[in-house]
């Protein structure tokens, strides 16, 4: 394997992780956010689904084997209520683009345009969750947000770890 498809396969096992996490993520999102935005968290859960298949599939292909997803992944905050919910909606999208940024950079030809419309899907669902949008979608060192952190919740217990970032430790839920 080239030193190129070598990148893109690590690019694909990250997103793949990634969109683990955020099935994961939307599952805890699904259960808390109101009845009004409801159909938009199923929406979000169901696209991640087909993303996370999608690039399992992408893995094989390259000879790899895909990632497994985590029993449980620890949240970046609390989520009590529906605010909480949408705001972990909002930064299960960022870190969902920040991979796929890197997966644009590792990709060539169809498989960069797939990239790219994950990222502008990550990013629209953001913005919408969030009622904005930031400059530069899935490169948080130019968005103005700490790199693979998303937006931190001041208020929350436990901000040092999130569902959807690639490098998130997973650990079983109790």
């Amino acid at each position: 394997m080239s030193k190129a498809e070598d990148r893109r396969l690590d690019a694909l096992q990250a997103a793949l992780a990634a969109e683990h996490a955020a099935v994961y993520g939307y599952g805890v999102v699904g259960g808390r956010v109101g009845d009004q935005r409801r159909t938009e968290a199923r929406a979000a859960y169901d696209a991640h689904r087909a993303r996370r298949d999608a690039l399992a599939r992408d893995v094989r292909d390259l000879g790899g084997e895909p990632v497994a997803a985590a029993a449980g992944y620890a949240l970046p905050f609390s989520v009590p209520d529906s605010a909480a919910a949408v705001r972990l909606a909002a930064d299960l999208e960022d870190r969902v683009a920040g991979v796929y940024s890197d997966l644009v950079r590792a990709a060539e030809g169809d498989a960069r345009a797939t990239a790219a419309g994950a990222l502008r899907e990550a990013a629209v669902r953001a913005a919408r969750w969030r009622g904005g949008s930031v400059a530069f979608p899935g490169l948080a060192e130019r968005a103005g947000t700490p790199s693979g952190q998303g937006r931190p919740d001041p208020d929350a217990s436990d901000t040092a770890t999130g569902p959807a970032a690639p490098s998130a430790t997973a650990s079983p839920t109790a």
